[in-house]
């Protein structure tokens, strides 16, 4: 009787593949979700406040391109000076900060 355990998850299956025991891919993978955040994130504020981006930019003396970039999940160019302008902006305050990851959280994370 074979030890592993099948899984229909396509997810689950590429991760295993590509991604498992790779240190290299797993610090990747870890950065594309913190750029995806990211710009969600600014998406999510300049949507709600009601604004377009370019009047976000505006707002920041940038330009629409600028926002556009910076709401692109597969832009790496974020940084905290041009968040915490938007934050101010938008009369929000910017907070930073680092939890635990627990290997049953890690797993859900994976897929």
């Amino acid at each position: 009787m074979s030890s592993i355990k099948k899984t229909a998850n396509a997810v689950k299956i590429l991760h295993n593949r590509y991604v498992e025991d790779k240190p290299g891919r797993k610090a990747s993978l870890q950065e594309e979700r913190v750029n995806a955040q990211v710009a969600r994130l600014i998406f999510s504020l300049r949507k709600d406040a009601g604004l377009s981006q370019k009047q976000l930019a505006e707002m920041i003396e940038t330009t629409q391109s600028v926002i556009s970039r910076l709401e692109d999940a597969d832009y790496e160019g974020h940084s905290l000076s041009v968040l915490e302008k938007i934050t101010s902006a938008l009369n929000k305050r910017l907070i930073i900060g680092a939890v635990d990851v627990s290997p049953e959280a890690a797993s859900v994370l994976q897929g």
